[in-house]
């Protein structure tokens, strides 16, 4: 009895036990699923599922006329869940055959419809959820794609997976590449790109993606959250002329052997830079590695004297007919011989200041700054001088990375100002500036002294509409006094009418501008490599009424030159001229005297055509010719025939022809032509007389 007692006791104790943490494993887990479980679950969730960015297609780059500079180029690729919750047995083997072919066709069968079918048959077999099947397809082919058997079903019925991404594209290639710049994981932004990346890049969106084996799958082809894309900016690179400047740095840079170069062209009234290149030899052929225009600080050379010259001119020191001794070319400052490259220096004593520029006499410069800002502490009006003219100062040109410009302040220790700094200064030395500062600085004195901000962007846009537009902004009013302003515009002319720059006058155009040439290195390295140059060759055209500005720089030009009359001066010639050609605003009017409301009595062309008319429509026809072009003038009730003539050798006037006959005859003489408008020609681009040698002739019909 008193075992049975004591066995019952026990087993007591232990239902009581067992009711006992029964009852705490049902009050946890009724605490756990009424308290806790929202918190218990999303941390179950966050095991297997997770919200994915969705990158933002970013915004377009866009030349001035709106064509594409860069792009967003939408890609997609193609993965496939054969375990899809949605896809049936059935389903799955009916279309695994054709599936299969279509995939081999696809990849123009890299690998055969069998082998592709294994593939398939394994990844079912092994559970896997994310197969990749096509990466960086185009739309065209991811809709082609997505039609395939079972694909064709969607996301859950035929476990298609598509992920849209998006690459940056550039339809020209690398014109203007470094002014246009990138964005890049760890690596500093470069360029507009850059600059502009909040812009550009919009704002991302969000996607629910589940965990399956080793990768994450999204749960719907669509974001909970949709990316917005990003705005469009709007330059003012011009493609055409961004094109001619590119194209006439690159042949000089190989016809010099020189190591880099650097040219850009500005519209004078605004400052919107319309093309700006930067051309490095490099082992593979020439590249845009680096942006010279904006980030090089270089000693400028001789295209500084402009700015000497100026500040004598502007404190009223100086007249351009004042005589000065160049001595020959030769002069000593503190121990320290300054000499001049040209002939025509080393032969000339006495001569005008004007002379002395237009030569480019470092002699004639240094010591006209030296006798008139030498004495007590008059250098600094001079440095003082030179700021007042916009030098020594950033441009703030919208794009990362300009270089600080150098000016010495006069006196300073710090500066290492000394006994030769005066003169040095004046020729281009012991000073720093970008190229993109000068040319703004040259530019001001082709816009009368109104000093204008490099512009590069004129607008933001979306979808084509401007959403906040930048007009062009003055840096300042007046650089210099118009009296000032105009002696400079003239100096510039007449250094390429009767100065260093004499030889590159051109038939077609006139401009006006300064060369320079400057030594870059010192010392152990000159003596090392022997002595290294920078050509550079800074105007403006047409002379008479300035539209654009450019600059060209070249850095160690090593064959065929190294003068900026020699290297820069040439590429400058040569952008200049076809930018001339290409644009035929920039042509005096022709036929001014035609008036185009009235349909002129003339018509010219051929004689044949004439003829047939004139029995078509019972003209009276007179003049006794047998030539095979003719001009047709209308007397009352009559038509006279007067003969044309042409020479094969000169480009024919086709003024008042249709466009067939102008371009039987243009053609006729290894004339390129083209054409804007409709109608017979009213304009056309080359003077006719002018020697017939493959030029390209723009016309305008009306």
């Amino acid at each position: 009895m008193n075992v049975r007692n004591e066995v019952l006791g026990r087993v007591y104790i232990i239902f009581a036990f067992v009711g006992l943490v029964s009852l705490a494993i049902f009050s946890k887990a009724a605490w756990i699923n009424v308290v806790e479980g929202d918190r218990w679950k999303a941390k179950g969730d966050s095991l297997y599922l997770k919200h994915v960015p969705i990158q933002a297609e970013r915004g377009n780059i866009l030349a001035d006329n709106g064509s594409l500079l860069a792009s967003a180029l939408p890609l997609f690729d193609i993965r496939f869940d054969p375990n899809s919750s949605g896809m049936s047995e059935k389903d799955f083997f009916d279309n695994l055959d054709s599936l299969a072919l279509n995939l081999a066709w696809h990849e123009k069968y890299a690998n055969s419809p069998d082998q592709i079918k294994l593939k398939l048959l394994k990844a079912r077999q092994e559970g896997h959820h994310y197969l990749s099947i096509a990466r960086g397809l185009s739309h065209q082919e991811m809709r082609k794609v997505s039609s395939f058997p079972l694909f064709r079903k969607g996301k859950y019925k035929g476990g298609l997976i598509v992920e849209r991404k998006s690459k940056r594209r550039r339809p020209h290639g690398i014109l203007a590449n470094r002014t246009i710049g990138y964005v890049r994981e760890n690596a500093q932004p470069v360029g507009l790109e850059g600059y502009y990346d909040d812009v550009l890049s919009g704002k991302e969106g969000k996607r629910l993606v589940k965990r399956a084996g080793q990768a994450y799958i999204p749960l719907s082809n669509r974001a909970e959250i949709e990316p917005i894309t990003g705005n469009d900016i709007r330059t003012t690179i011009n493609v055409n002329i961004q094109d001619i400047t590119e194209t006439a740095l690159i042949n000089g840079i190989k016809h010099h052997e020189a190591d880099f170069g650097t040219a850009i062209v500005m519209e004078v009234a605004t400052g919107a830079v319309k093309a700006i290149a930067n051309i490095k030899s490099t082992e593979n052929g020439y590249w845009e590695s680096y942006n010279y225009a904006v980030g090089t600080a270089v000693e400028p050379g001789s295209t500084f004297k402009l700015a000497s010259i100026m500040c004598l001119l502007e404190d009223r020191l100086i007249t351009l007919d004042d005589l000065i001794d160049i001595e020959r070319g030769r002069k000593t400052f503190y121990n320290k011989e300054l000499v001049d490259a040209t002939l025509t220096c080393r032969k000339t004593d006495t001569t005008t200041i004007r002379r002395a520029f237009e030569l480019s006499s470092n002699v004639g410069i240094a010591k006209l700054i030296t006798n008139h800002y030498g004495r007590g502490t008059k250098a600094k009006l001079f440095i003082q001088g030179l700021r007042d003219l916009g030098l020594g100062q950033k441009t703030g040109i919208s794009i990362e990375g300009e270089a600080q410009p150098y000016l010495k302040e006069a006196f300073s220790e710090k500066d290492d100002w000394s006994g030769i700094s005066l003169p040095w200064i004046s020729i281009g030395y012991e000073s720093t500036i970008t190229p993109l500062q000068l040319l703004t600085f040259y530019n001001g004195v082709a816009n009368n002294g109104k000093l204008m901000k490099p512009q590069l962007v004129t607008s933001i846009e979306a979808y084509g509409e401007p959403l906040e537009v930048f007009p062009p902004k003055v840096i300042k009013q007046r650089m210099a006094s118009p009296y000032t302003i105009q002696l400079a515009q003239d100096l510039l002319r007449g250094v390429v009418e009767d100065g260093t720059a004499s030889r590159l006058r051109s038939s077609k155009v006139s401009f006006s501008g300064k060369t320079g040439t400057a030594q870059t290195n010192y010392g152990f390295e000159r003596k090392k490599k022997g002595i290294q140059y920078r050509a550079s060759f800074c105007g403006f055209f047409p002379s008479e009424a300035p539209k654009y500005s450019v600059v060209v720089m070249v850095e160690n030009p090593k064959k065929n030159g190294f003068y900026g009359s020699q290297v820069a001066g040439p590429i400058f010639k040569k952008i200049v001229e076809e930018i001339f050609e290409a644009e035929m605003e920039l042509h005096r009017p022709i036929n001014v005297s035609l008036k185009a409301k009235k349909s002129p009595k003339r018509q010219i062309g051929a004689r044949t055509d004439f003829e047939e008319l004139g029995a078509l429509w019972d003209w009276k026809l007179y003049g006794d010719t047998e030539e095979n072009w003719i001009s047709l003038d209308a007397h009352r009730d009559t038509m006279q025939m007067i003969a044309k003539l042409y020479s094969e050798e000169l480009v024919p006037d086709v003024r008042g022809m249709g466009l067939r006959d102008a371009l039987h005859l243009l053609e006729e003489r290894g004339l390129k032509v083209k054409t804007e408008g409709l109608g017979k020609v009213s304009r056309q681009s080359i003077r006719y007389g002018t020697a017939a040698k493959g030029q390209t002739v723009y016309l305008n019909l009306n």
